[in-house]
């Protein structure tokens, strides 16, 4: 824990240790962030990777974060005096756009190759032995070969 900001990971133990005595939402340019009450001080509740403040875009969004991360559902103060979204733009990212993309093709072919599968066991029809099928496939292969054979002469 850095000594400006309190992470997730250690703002969720605090909370199940009855450290955190309350909690404020404070809107900012581009957001929302949240301070943590401990004692008679406050701290801002940081990110993971880094000592700054997390920040939220959607007021909706930090009060969920709160509630089903880390089990606060009562806030001291909600202040939106400083709240704007001036300079905030979209942050559409071409990778994540892309990745999504994919996400989404590889969940529906799963979907289809699932139902296929679903379908073949559910058929009645009886089975055909291996060596059947072998034996088809070697006719039909060698009639392929053949045709070709004799368009190519």
């Amino acid at each position: 824990m850095s000594n400006r900001t309190i992470d997730t990971a250690m703002a969720k133990r605090m909370v199940e240790a009855s450290a955190i005595h309350g909690a404020s939402i404070i809107g900012q340019t581009g957001g929302w962030s949240v301070m943590l009450k401990l004692g008679r001080i406050e701290k801002p509740l940081g990110t993971q990777r880094s000592d700054q403040p997390r920040l939220w875009r959607s007021l909706d969004r930090c009060v969920d974060y709160l509630k089903n991360e880390l089990d606060i559902a009562r806030f001291e103060l909600l202040d939106a005096t400083q709240h704007s979204n001036e300079g905030v733009g979209s942050r559409f990212r071409q990778d994540t756009a892309e990745r999504m993309r994919r996400a989404h093709e590889a969940a529906a072919h799963d979907q289809w190759f699932r139902a296929q599968v679903q379908e073949s066991i559910d058929d009645v029809r009886p089975s055909i032995p291996h060596d059947e099928v072998e034996r088809i496939f070697a006719e039909k292969r060698e009639a392929l070969r053949a045709r070709i054979t004799a368009e190519a002469h």
